[in-house]
């Protein structure tokens, strides 16, 4: 990317985000300014929006930090880093805007400063995480009823950043881009250039328990239990194939007892240490756990109802929306993207957070969450491009176990 520098000499990163719990629904952005040359923070906003689409909340970030930024100094140079490549391809001139949503957005985000004061940006998800915690605390206050106020900002006390221009550790550094005058050309559907070999995650559901052939809810906040005979030969043959193929190099497992117990067998044939990942673990069912679907229906008819048809929903008694499951599973992904770049990792963990890994690299709507099949000790495979693409590879594979 070309330096950039205002008439002050000053440079400003603003890094935004926006979501919406529903695509469209309760929806919030966040923007962060920082100096590019310290990555001091100067300055941050959020705001619950209220019902509104990914895309709105993002350009309404984007429109939020660039006044920030205006208001620290209009006559600074901006760089833009975001994670959408909606947003960054629009505003960079590369992409057509024609949504009408987001035309007046983008028109009041391009008269904030002068055009060539202003670079955009792409950046990895998990490079834009003090955007999206601020995007997430607007949308946490506003379902209380609150504004939010940088108060309540759950930021660390260290409030600077690493230096922007570098990579942080562990990352693949993008390939630096020929000052020829002209923007790179984007190919069709949204494909980006070859950033090298990918991180792909080989997902492994745990193996049978007791519960799993009575298609009973169990989840993290049942009784964990440990897998049975049949699950232990599952694992085993999961774990014979695996070694056989000998590609893959790291394991991360849910701390569930039946994710680990399978993990652990993959990991006695690989020699390879298993390292747990809190955010992998299944739904937690509520007042569910442990019973069928059918005595589901009977019991708690209104609210499996309503369960299955928002995804906001949360099961009786307290339990976790498939909203928050998607949220925490996104997390963790992003961790663990960052930590082993180019690498193939063996992620052994549940139903919901493979079946929403694999929804969320296809960008399918939450229902086609009930529209995939998902055998015990299964595997399926995703994998993730350094320039934000994502190709699912493989899907419920039960091979191994024949």
């Amino acid at each position: 990317m070309t330096a950039v520098s205002g008439a002050t000499g000053r440079t400003f990163v603003v890094e935004a985000d926006g979501g919406s719990r529903g695509n469209p629904g309760p929806a919030g952005y966040g923007a962060v300014v920082l100096d590019a040359a310290t990555g001091e923070t100067l300055r941050e906003t959020a705001e619950f929006i209220g019902v509104a689409t990914n895309n709105v909340a993002e350009y309404r970030g984007l429109v939020a930090g660039l006044r920030a930024a205006h208001e620290l100094d209009p006559e600074a140079a901006v760089r833009v880093r975001m994670d959408s490549k909606l947003v960054v391809e629009q505003m960079s001139g590369r992409w057509k805007i024609k949504h009408p949503d987001m035309r007046p957005l983008a028109t009041e985000a391009k008269g904030i400063f002068p055009p060539d004061a202003v670079r955009y940006e792409w950046i990895p998800r998990a490079q834009n995480s003090h955007a999206d915690r601020l995007a997430n605390e607007a949308m946490d206050a506003g379902k209380r009823g609150e504004q939010w106020s940088p108060a309540e900002s759950t930021a660390e006390l260290d409030r600077t950043s690493p230096a922007l221009d570098a990579p942080a550790p562990g990352d693949q550094a993008a390939p630096a881009e020929a000052d020829t005058g002209q923007q790179q050309a984007v190919r069709p559907g949204g494909w980006g250039p070859d950033l090298g070999p990918p991180t792909t995650f080989v997902l492994l559901r745990h193996g049978e328990t007791v519960l799993t052939p009575e298609k009973r809810f169990s989840g993290s906040g049942g009784s964990d239990p440990e897998l049975s005979a049949v699950g232990q030969r599952q694992a085993l043959a999961a774990a014979e194939a695996l070694a056989e193929r000998g590609t893959i190099q790291a394991i991360v497992t849910s701390p569930l007892q039946r994710c680990r117990q399978t993990a652990q067998a993959i990991a006695d044939r690989t020699g390879l240490p298993v390292r747990t990942e809190d955010g992998l673990r299944e739904t937690d069912f509520g007042a569910w756990e442990g019973l069928t679907f059918a005595e589901v229906r009977e019991q708690y008819p209104d609210d499996l109802g309503a369960w299955l048809a928002s995804p906001e929903a949360e099961p009786t008694g307290g339990g976790e929306s498939f909203a928050a499951v998607a949220r925490r599973v996104s997390v963790a992904r992003d961790k663990l993207l960052a930590r082993y770049p180019g690498k193939t990792v063996l992620v052994v963990t549940h139903v919901t957070p493979v079946k929403t890994l694999a929804r969320l690299a296809l960008g399918a709507p939450a229902e086609s969450l009930f529209r995939m099949e998902l055998s015990a000790a299964s595997l399926s495979a995703i994998a993730y491009y350094a320039d934000g693409n994502a190709s699912l590879r493989l899907l419920n594979d039960t091979g191994h176990l024949r």
